[in-house]
Parts: C-alpha cells; structure tokens; sequence
C-alpha cells in the first residue's frame, strides 16, 4: 500500500469552480484559496491507496506553535451528533484546542488520536505533559473503501504532520477525502478562503471540508444530479456521513464567537443540497490563531461586527464542497461500487 503527501493544488489537475466562473459571493479570496491563507495554519496529507480495496488517508491541519502549553481558542457545533468527533466534549467545555486537529476514515479514528498523542509526547517541550486531548474528526468511508481494515497507521499520522505546510492544498481524491462521496459524486477535501475588512482591517477566514453527505447537488441555485451530466446514478443507500468542516481565522474571536462560526460552517452545507440524514455526523470546528492568554493585539470583536464573518463562512464552505466534488476522480471500491467526480464541460453546459 503506498502512503503519499501530494501537494498539486488540486487533484489530477482538474479545475476548481473559481476556475469555472463558479466562485462563490463577492468577497475576494486569499493568495490560494485556501485554509492556508490564514496566517500560521498548514495542512498535511498522507494518502492510502491499494486498488480497488483501499481508499482511505489521513489529513492534519497543523496550528503553528499549537500545544497543552499554548492553546488556541475555538468552538465546535454538532448539526447532527452521529459521529466520533474524538475531543469535542473537553473543547465545548474550556473553548481551547490544544493539539493539530486531523481528519480520518471513521473506525481508523482511534488509532489516529492514539498517534497524534505519541507525537506530541515526543515533541520537545511536551517532557512534562500528563494530559492531551487529542481532536480527531472522521468521515465514514466504507462505500470505497475496506473500511473494517483500518488501514491508517501511526506512519501515516506522522507523515501528514512532518509534511504540513503553508500554500496551494491538495483537493479531491487525497488523504481523509480519498474514500469519500457527497451527494451522489466522488467528493473528497475541499478548501476556499476569504479577505473580509472588519473593524478597520483585513481578516482572513479559511475553511477545509471533508466532504461525505447526502441529498442533491445544487449549483448556483439548480439541482445538479449525475444524470444530468451525462454520469451513471449511483445505487441509493443510507446517509453515512459524518462531514467535518473545519474554519480558521486570525480575526479577534473568543471561543463563544469560534462557536458561531462553526454553526454557520455547519449551515452552508444547505446551500449545496445536503440532506442533513439520520446517519449524517454534521460537524463544524472553527480556531483562532491568537494563543488564549495572549494580551497583545487587538480587542475581541464584537458581536455587532460578526456578519462580514458569517457571509465569509457560508461563502468558502459552499465554494469548498465544489472543489471537492470538481477535483475528485473516479473511484471503485472493493464491492464494485463506483463514484464519479463532478465533470466541468457537462455542468457548465448545463447551467447555461
């Protein structure tokens, strides 16, 4: 099995929606439209694919200078609770986020925070730790992947964490996205950011998502489903989602106000047709970049100034689902079921 850590801007180089003229809202974007573009956050992934039984990863997104000694605020929002966000009760208590927050396939969960764990005890300055609480979300990637194997392994953690870095992100078919599907496609991790001026200055929200939900695609306002695009309908089955999606931003926020972006990180999965099911773990996380504590810099915002930062929000996670549906590729699993990505002629045809 070959674990890897790509780091094209997108999969197989298949186009992203801005690249479309499907950029969402009017808020510009970052320099890569990207969770990235906030400053300090880096991402990280490691890769399993053994065909057709293998589909499976890993995917970290790494705070820089993150640790017990140094955390940094945030907040969670369970839209709906079925799922393993490993950590959530220990963050909606004290609003703090103490280690990278790494994304997997749901039962290779356990052994991923078992790694995170091991990696930070050896991390110099962890000498004296006695607690962690490792937060690890997961998607459900059974559909295309060997999922009761549990392929993701300690290497793998380490890997995507040795190798997160600032820029472009990998999309698509790429460490926790590589077994995933949404709304009848191949989906997979998908990024966007946005520039947004509040309080007299430029903040900067980015989000990455883990794409694995139900319902029917829309687009700029239309129902898109694989028949109107000329691709074979997928076999209906039960929702099973859990689909993670994770906001940072460097705007003054305390963790109540994380919290709200990450309800709103949670809503924005409407706007592309989610179906929000019985088995659909819907879950937003959103960090803040300024260590807990910290005295320097500007004052919290207040709640009055939010709005820029929720269109930000609903804008990038909308625009960050279809890049993971555009930069998918074909995947077969091990019980012959096969999804397809979202294809760029047929769809554009089609809106016009």
């Amino acid at each position: 099995m070959n674990a890897t850590a790509p780091r094209p801007p997108c999969s197989a180089g298949r186009p992203r929606a801005r690249d479309l003229g499907l950029g969402v809202g009017d808020l510009p974007t970052g320099a890569h439209n990207a969770l990235t573009d906030v400053p300090g956050m880096r991402v990280g992934h490691a890769t399993l694919v053994d065909a057709p039984r293998v589909h499976s990863g890993v995917t970290a997104i790494v705070p820089d200078g993150v640790s017990p000694a140094r955390p940094l605020p945030a907040g969670v929002f369970a839209g709906n609770g079925y799922g393993k966000l490993l950590g959530a009760t220990q963050l909606a208590e004290l609003g703090a986020v103490e280690t990278p927050v790494l994304l997997t396939s749901t039962l290779s969960a356990f052994r991923v925070a078992d790694a995170l764990v091991g990696w930070l005890l050896e991390r110099p300055g962890n000498e004296d730790v006695r607690s962690l609480n490792p937060v690890v979300g997961e998607c459900n990637d059974g559909l295309l992947s060997d999922i009761r194997a549990r392929p993701v392994r300690a290497e793998h953690v380490h890997a995507a964490l040795e190798t997160a870095s600032g820029g472009p992100v990998a999309e698509g078919c790429v460490g926790a996205g590589t077994g995933t599907t949404a709304l009848g496609f191949k989906a997979g991790v998908g990024t966007s950011s946005r520039r947004v001026p509040v309080a007299g200055r430029e903040v900067t929200v980015g989000v990455l998502v883990q794409a694995n939900f139900g319902g029917t695609l829309r687009v700029s306002g239309r129902t898109v489903t694989p028949a109107d695009v000329g691709l074979p309908a997928p076999e209906t089955g039960p929702d099973r989602g859990s689909c993670m999606v994770v906001t940072a931003t460097d705007a003054p926020l305390d963790a109540r106000q994380l919290t709200r972006l990450a309800r709103r990180s949670v809503y924005a999965l409407a706007r592309v047709g989610a179906g929000y099911g019985h088995g659909s773990g819907d879950y937003g996380l959103a960090l803040g970049t300024r260590p807990l504590g910290q005295p320097a810099g500007p004052a919290v915002l207040s709640d009055d100034r939010l709005d820029p930062l929720f269109v930000a929000v609903l804008d990038a996670v909308e625009e960050a689902v279809l890049n993971s549906l555009l930069t998918a590729t074909t995947t077969t699993g091990p019980h012959g079921d096969t999804r397809h990505p979202l294809p760029a002629a047929p769809l554009l045809a089609l809106l016009r």
